[in-house]
């Protein structure tokens, strides 16, 4: 029976919310590894085909801080669905760009509409969660977010090289419509503060919806984690295929299955510590899977390397989601979580340049290790801030005495 210690958490909204966000992330992460080389198909020189990775994270950055704006005094429902029919549209026209100029315009725009579906689902999840149980649901909310960024690749990998194209959207579409169906039977209530509010455009100031003050320092967290996650997305495949190892689909396997069986202890952790030594320890975690993945000639270690790795990201991600949105103020959440997308956003495209170039001149097992070097940053900073509220808390006890 629920308390006022624990307020109901599975509510049938959140649920529906947590499920129709898994199937929008996995029918838009299956393509994510399957674009540049069906852009290069189509006959697109090396220029275009970087171009198809970074444009579309330039669009999702820029479209952000609008929608971030708009939920400041904007309904949430309509926001939610129009957001998943409109990557529904995106994703069959695909079919219909038989020349490389059409195809990056629509990867152009697609960028768009996936910065407004995940800056709205995230407001809408934080806003159903209850205050106290923020790190729990939240971390619940970004499992749906993890298991479609791992186990969505793979299976676009597989229906690609085993199908083809038309297979791969036909499957895309397919989650999108599960993912359009579910989130529409949800309800979304919209908080009374933002109702109030009323819609100026006027008042709209790029820079301003761009960043949240409160939470900018998670999200530099947030970015140098992603970066060091880029170099998994961008390189495992071929990884795998240097080492010898058919099997790589277990590291994604292993990744999902971690995350999914840690979830409930790092949300409560999460609520019962704050951030600080949860993220300490998940970026232990990840760092280990990454210098394990890097001596990696084995299936046993591969899934030795997926399940650390699993357990140490899969939860920091959900808590540094937590973190930036628990810094913010009620009416500036979708400003905040536009920003930790958009921070998402930013670390992969930086580590897809970076890191690639890096690749040129070292084996990808040093990539690897290099990429760790942000998660030692991301421990270092986590304790920096860890010390500063420390501090914080001492100077408003000695007032109050």
């Amino acid at each position: 029976m629920e308390n006022k210690e624990a307020p109901a958490l599975w509510t049938k909204s959140f649920l529906l919310l947590i499920i129709g966000n898994l199937f929008l992330f996995m029918s838009f992460m299956m393509l994510m590894p399957t674009m540049p080389p069906q852009a290069k198909a189509l006959g697109a020189s090396d220029v275009q085909i970087g171009l198809v990775t970074s444009l579309f994270a330039v669009a999702a950055i820029i479209v952000r801080p609008f929608i971030g704006f708009m939920l400041e005094s904007t309904s949430r429902k309509w926001l939610v669905v129009v957001g998943a029919v409109i990557l529904l549209f995106l994703t069959i026209s695909y079919t219909y760009t038989s020349v490389i100029l059409l195809f990056l315009a629509v990867r152009f725009i697609h960028g768009f509409a996936w910065g407004v579906s995940t800056t709205v689902n995230g407001t809408v999840a934080v806003e159903l969660v209850p205050q106290k149980r923020i790190g729990e649901g939240m971390g619940y909310f970004g499992l749906s977010v993890t298991i479609g960024m791992i186990v969505a690749p793979s299976l676009g990998i597989f229906l690609y090289q085993n199908f083809g194209f038309g297979t791969l959207i036909i499957g895309s579409v397919i989650l999108g419509l599960i993912a359009i169906i579910t989130l529409a039977m949800g309800t979304y209530h919209t908080p009374k503060a933002v109702l109030e509010k009323p819609f100026n455009p006027k008042e709209f100031s790029f820079f301003k919806s761009l960043i949240d003050k409160d939470s900018l320092y998670p999200a530099v967290v947030t970015i140098l984690s992603t970066f060091g996650y880029g170099a998994i997305v961008t390189f495992i495949v071929i990884f795998g295929q240097e080492r010898g190892i058919d099997q790589i689909f277990l590291y994604y396997f292993c990744n999902a299955v971690m995350a999914t069986i840690v979830r409930p202890i790092s949300g409560r952790w999460f609520d019962a510590r704050g951030p600080w030594s949860l993220i300490v320890v998940c970026a232990l975690l990840t760092i280990a899977g990454l210098w394990v993945l890097s001596y990696t000639y084995s299936v046993g270690m591969l899934i030795l390397a997926g399940s650390l790795f699993g357990i140490g990201y899969g939860s920091m991600m959900p808590a540094l989601q937590a973190w930036v949105l628990s810094k913010t103020k009620p009416e500036q959440r979708g400003i905040a979580n536009g920003m930790f997308y958009s921070s998402i956003d930013l670390g992969l495209g930086l580590s897809a340049i970076i890191l690639g170039a890096v690749s040129a001149f070292v084996g990808l097992g040093t990539v690897f290790q290099f990429s760790s070097i942000c998660f030692v940053i991301v421990i270092f900073m986590t304790l920096v801030d860890f010390r500063k509220q420390r501090q914080g808390k001492k100077k408003q006890s000695s007032i109050a005495v």
